[in-house]
């Protein structure tokens, strides 16, 4: 079975494959100093706990956070005796390569969400995942990452605003139920909620001004389903994206010899 482990600034996520579908998904907030033996005695016991049954026999990893890989390494060699794809690393193939300037690293979140969003929803394609940052991913007609757009995160934003304004207490995200607060909550929340409908639906169109084309747009990330109820610009909300990415880079690169 395959270990499929994404790896981002805030949480890493370990799920299970068996060839057909994820039969566990389990998630662990990211620390670069957890180590190898941390991470195998908490999944460990999570398998027990679940009575997931699973011999895990190949791994790939994405990870945002370059000091975490290491142990992750570690963790599939020394307990599953397996060496895990690392995507970004060379020796990881991509089905398409990503074309952007000469130099330019691309995040392995980005790649996998690429490929994943054009296997299930082909070319032509923005994906927006809400996360630590809030990215925007354009995938070309052939399914080549061609670049995109980084924004600050919604949650990122909050905490920002929490900070540096002494008398602006911590709330949490919602969708507030009119545009105009009466209180300094709900003037908060419909600043970040609406404000970031405005960032999306705007980048969103000067993509597909630049681009003169029309293009679909997929969401991704855990606040992607609350955002979508302010806006009809998504064609589809996956909540499994960069799993399912992980997946198809690990066979294709079984599959190309």
């Amino acid at each position: 079975m395959l270990l499929a482990i994404d790896c981002g600034n805030t949480n890493t996520v370990f799920s299970i494959w068996d060839g057909a579908r994820f039969i566990a998904t389990w998630r662990i907030a990211t620390d670069h100093k957890r180590t190898a033996d941390e991470y195998f005695v908490w999944l460990s016991s999570l398998m027990m706990l679940t009575k997931t049954e699973a011999k895990v026999t190949e791994a790939i990893i994405s990870s945002t956070v370059p000091r975490v890989v290491f142990n992750l390494r570690v963790l599939c060699n020394r307990y599953f005796d397996c060496r895990p794809l690392v995507v970004g690393k060379p020796e990881c193939r991509l089905p398409v390569a990503p074309r952007v300037d000469q130099g330019t690293t691309v995040g392995p979140d980005r790649l996998v969400n690429t490929v994943a969003g054009f296997d299930r929803h082909g070319g032509d394609l923005v994906v927006v995942d809400f996360g630590t940052a809030t990215t925007f991913d354009v995938v070309d007609t052939d399914g080549a990452y061609v670049g995109g757009v980084i924004a600050p995160g919604v949650n990122l934003s909050l905490e920002a605003l929490h900070m540096a304004a002494a008398a602006l207490p911590h709330i949490d995200i919602a969708r507030p139920a009119r545009a105009i607060g009466t209180n300094t909550v709900a003037c908060m929340q419909s600043g970040v909620y609406w404000g970031y409908i405005g960032l999306i639906e705007g980048i969103v169109r000067e993509v597909r001004r630049e681009r003169d084309r029309t293009t679909k747009v997929i969401a991704t990330g855990g606040l992607a389903p609350l955002f979508a109820q302010g806006t009809d610009l998504f064609h589809a909300i996956e909540d499994d994206l960069t799993m399912h990415g992980l997946v198809l880079i690990n066979q294709f690169n079984k599959d190309t010899p």
